[in-house]
């Protein structure tokens, strides 16, 4: 493994990533040709576990192997495995406007009780002002998706620069305040704000994606069992006084928590995972994010 990183060392598109790779003792040949299929063809990676393209019936193929006999309790262990290895954190606006603004170095493993999963928890970003903004795989699998398309927002290295050489058509180097402004205007189309980790992106967090229940592969999985998102740590708590039932928030919201009830809206607490897109929508200001203590904790980027 030594020898093929040094001979990735001198590959200008190649060497980061492929280097830190082999170097990780926790990521085998095949985890670093995963990780490298992941990051160079995302969206015919994305796309296939999608259904959505020409690779579909191998993911099919894999997937029924392994579930192959299974009883439903293996089944569920298989679904929670796959999570293990990629998931995603739910953050509020707030909270994903942080840990793109983020001017110190970060190296730290994130709690289970904050990110509930066995894997890839870490967040190290050697350089958190190198951000890229790049084509979103799931909209871009999808027929009529939403727009726009360049909505995922990649952070630190080794990621940002293999994805500007090796995608340069489908992705731009950003600042800051353009990644703010991005968040913003997502947020404001009430889409959700994920902070993704992945076993073999280097077993850490590498991406914010800014996802729409229409065409996220992350959010459709979790509908359908596969634990891929972890709540914000926060939930909806609406203040039937000021709520006049108009209905804007179960329109926006992306989790379909909401619902009329007596003419005032509602949170149905299992559904919630505290986003606060129906926040920012109520124009009677009658929806906080409190704590939900039945949740995992939130991922707060000030104490990182």
């Amino acid at each position: 493994m030594k020898k093929l990183a040094e001979l990735f060392t001198s590959k200008k598109k190649d060497g980061n990533y492929v280097r830190e790779a082999l170097n990780d003792k926790r990521m085998s040949l095949i985890d670093v040709l995963h990780g490298y299929f992941y990051l160079r063809w995302p969206k015919q990676y994305i796309g296939g576990a999608m259904g959505k393209n020409r690779l579909s019936p191998m993911f099919d193929f894999f997937a029924k192997l392994m579930g192959a006999d299974s009883s439903p309790e293996r089944l569920e262990e298989l679904k929670k495995e796959f999570a293990d290895s990629y998931h995603g954190k739910v953050l509020p606006l707030e909270e994903a406007s942080k840990l793109v603004t983020l001017n110190r170095t970060i190296n730290t493993t994130i709690p289970e009780k904050i990110l509930p999963y066995s894997k890839a928890r870490d967040i190290i970003l050697d350089h958190p002002e190198h951000i890229a903004l790049m084509e979103c795989p799931c909209r871009a699998s999808v027929e009529n998706p939403c727009k726009p398309l360049d909505v995922c927002i990649i952070i630190g290295e080794p990621f940002v620069g293999f994805v500007l050489k090796h995608h340069p058509e489908k992705s731009k180097r950003i600042t800051a305040k353009d990644a703010v402004r991005v968040l913003e205007m997502e947020d404001a189309r009430g889409h959700v704000h994920h902070a993704f980790f992945k076993d073999v992106m280097l077993g850490r967090f590498y991406a914010i994606c800014n996802c729409c229940q229409c065409c996220c592969g992350a959010m459709q999985a979790t509908k359908n069992g596969v634990p891929m998102l972890a709540a914000s740590g926060y939930i909806a708590v609406i203040n039937r006084k000021k709520c006049v039932g108009c209905g804007k928030c179960i329109e926006y919201c992306p989790f379909e928590a909401l619902n009329i009830r007596d003419k005032k809206s509602r949170v149905d607490p299992l559904k919630c995972m505290g986003c606060g897109i129906c926040v920012n929508k109520c124009f009677k200001d009658a929806i906080k994010l409190h704590r939900n203590k039945k949740s995992s904790e939130p991922l707060e980027i000030d104490k990182l």
